[in-house]
């Protein structure tokens, strides 16, 4: 008998893989967990029945959310991680020499114990000694944290569920006060496409805009999620992405990439019309 793993990216459109094996199952207070097996794709992490992160893919999102705010600032030395539980965010931050302390704030436990024992391509640096685990809600987390960090990345799962509280105006707000005077936030920007995560993005982006004086997004493709066109966002109190970019300083730390370089950095920020109008377009009163 074959073992198909299928996730609904819309009410009228699935997505299936076939799995050899369901290696491991278990339900946190906040979600369900499970790990599967396959021959195209490897191992994979599903929460609540949707992909989170797999073997064959994982390197392009998590080159993404870490590699462009280096470049633009490579003397990063504290970094907050919000979510991020299978460890790839951390693990490419490890990378740089000049980072001196990672705080990665995860709100399940259990997505971090399992990822651990089974996906060891994402969790490998998290023994690393610079990396202090907290096993707690981020939003507050941050909230009396005054300009303790250089970076924060967001690397949370869609606005539901727990990661829900993650897309408001006081997280974003916290978020800002945290950041050292010339700190860099990087956020989970959901994708353009379908309606439900194009409404989603265009919510995250407007409530960042207001705060921070930079503000932009940019896109990379995530072949396993829902339609492969993601975007994550970048926002500053004064570093812009192009602008600041430090091309030669970011290619002199010699880090080997797999997704990310210096020219896709660039080409990134430049989007499509209808990304570029959805994101333009006013929240509505309900938003």
């Amino acid at each position: 008998m074959e073992l198909w793993y299928t996730e609904n990216h819309t009410d009228n459109i699935k997505f299936s893989i076939k799995v050899n094996k369901h290696l491991y199952t278990a339900e946190s207070e906040f979600q369900k967990v499970d790990i599967f097996e396959s021959d195209e794709i490897g191992r994979f992490l599903t929460l609540d029945g949707l992909m989170m992160v797999n073997e064959k893919d994982e390197f392009m999102y998590h080159d993404m959310i870490v590699h462009p705010a280096f470049a633009v600032k490579p003397d990063i030395k504290r970094v907050l991680v919000i979510g991020g539980g299978d460890g790839g965010t951390v693990r490419e931050i490890t990378r740089y020499p000049s980072v001196e302390k990672i705080d990665m704030v995860e709100i399940d436990e259990l997505v971090v114990k399992s990822s651990i024992e089974f996906l060891n391509y994402t969790s490998c640096k998290l023994n690393d000694p610079r990396v202090n685990l907290y096993f707690e809600d981020g939003i507050e987390f941050v909230k009396d944290k005054v300009a303790e960090y250089d970076l924060i990345i967001v690397d949370s799962t869609d606005p539901i569920g727990p990661g829900e509280g993650l897309f408001t105006r006081a997280f974003y707000n916290d978020c800002y006060k945290a950041l050292s005077e010339d700190g860099i936030l990087v956020n989970q920007n959901e994708s353009p496409y379908y309606a439900r995560d194009a409404r989603n993005a265009r919510r995250a982006h407007q409530k960042i805009k207001e705060i921070f004086p930079v503000s932009k997004v940019y896109e990379y493709h995530m072949p396993t999620y829902p339609s492969g066109h993601w975007m994550f966002g970048f926002a500053s109190k004064g570093l812009d992405p192009i602008n600041d970019l430090k091309k030669e300083e970011w290619q002199n730390i010699g880090l080997k990439t797999r997704y990310y370089n210096t020219e896709l950095h660039v080409a990134a920020f430049a989007l499509p019309n209808y990304v570029k109008e959805l994101l333009e377009k006013e929240l509505g009163e309900n938003e």
